[in-house]
């Protein structure tokens, strides 16, 4: 293990003895990554950012709903890369929703991350705390409406209150921005179409997740007019099931695969190779060796 800033990250991403860089980060660093490996013709594996989604429709099972957003919100504080930021909710079921996630919120054990029993602990910086403030004065300007949260907390360590923020557009600026702290964007949506397109129109395509009992909606989200992240759930959060799976994602995520099926593709060297057992060599047309 190597430990340091961006001096020994930029050696790593030059050095020619470096046969493949797997870089875990954001896509603004991932970006300076893969350009320096790419000048030198090396190899590279990214797995940048991701602004995931969990989409909620009338006919779903909201006693799985509301855990699920839960976890994959305010686990590990929202600095995951699988965290869910945007809960998009059928406008039938959404003040319910929202409802019940803000009741949950509220019991949220907040406290040391060593201990088994937190489920919430601190961010990891000061400047991620200056982050998460920027992030809810945004939102507010954009039109966005506090449920709950939004403040600092009164203790030791960079704890900050978990956040819900409703009313605001899909397509606003910070709602497309991967802030990696725990805010969560709830958007209201009336067709599944509409639902779809806003999981996809942001630049980040790693995880995703619709809830429904209609079979026929599930196919359509599995399948080439769905979801175009790396990972597509259905009846569970963006986070949490992906240990095991060939895990990455799309666009600008940085498209590469760690570990499950995929994961000998990119840290291994694939040749082709062909052995001739025979006294002959049928290479050469027209030509006599005498």
């Amino acid at each position: 293990m190597t430990c340091g800033g961006a001096d020994i990250g930029m050696a790593m991403a030059k050095d020619e003895r470096v046969g493949l860089l797997s870089f875990t980060g954001s896509t603004h660093v991932g970006k300076q990554v893969a350009m320096m490996v790419q000048e030198r013709f090396g190899r590279q594996l990214l797995e940048l950012g991701g602004n995931n989604a969990i989409i909620v429709f009338e006919d779903a099972d909201l006693s799985l709903v509301v855990p699920s957003a839960v976890f994959a919100s305010v686990g590990t504080a929202g600095q995951r890369c699988t965290t869910t930021r945007r809960l998009m909710l059928h406008e039938s079921i959404h003040d319910e929703v929202v409802e019940r996630i803000a009741k949950a919120y509220k019991q949220i054990r907040i406290g040391d991350p060593w201990d088994p029993n937190t489920l919430y602990g601190p961010l990891h910086t000061k400047q991620a705390v200056q982050q998460y403030l920027a992030a809810i004065e945004q939102a507010k300007q954009q039109g966005g409406t506090l449920v709950c949260g939004g403040k600092i907390m009164d203790r030791p360590g960079n704890y900050v209150e978990p956040t819900i923020i409703t009313g605001l557009p899909h397509n606003a600026s910070i709602v497309h921005t991967e802030t990696f702290v725990p805010i969560l964007y709830v958007l209201k949506f009336k067709t599944e179409e509409e639902a779809f397109s806003w999981n996809n129109e942001v630049k980040q395509g790693l995880s995703s997740s619709i809830f429904t009992k209609d079979m026929g909606r599930v196919f359509r989200w599995l399948g080439p007019k769905g979801s175009d992240c790396g990972i597509v759930n259905v009846n569970i959060p963006t986070s949490g099931a992906e240990i095991g799976g060939a895990f990455g994602g799309e666009k600008h995520t940085g498209g590469g695969r760690e570990s499950g099926s995929d994961s000998w593709k990119q840290y291994m060297r694939r040749s082709t190779c062909t052995i001739n057992y025979s006294k002959d060599l049928p290479l050469a047309q027209g030509i006599k060796f005498e």
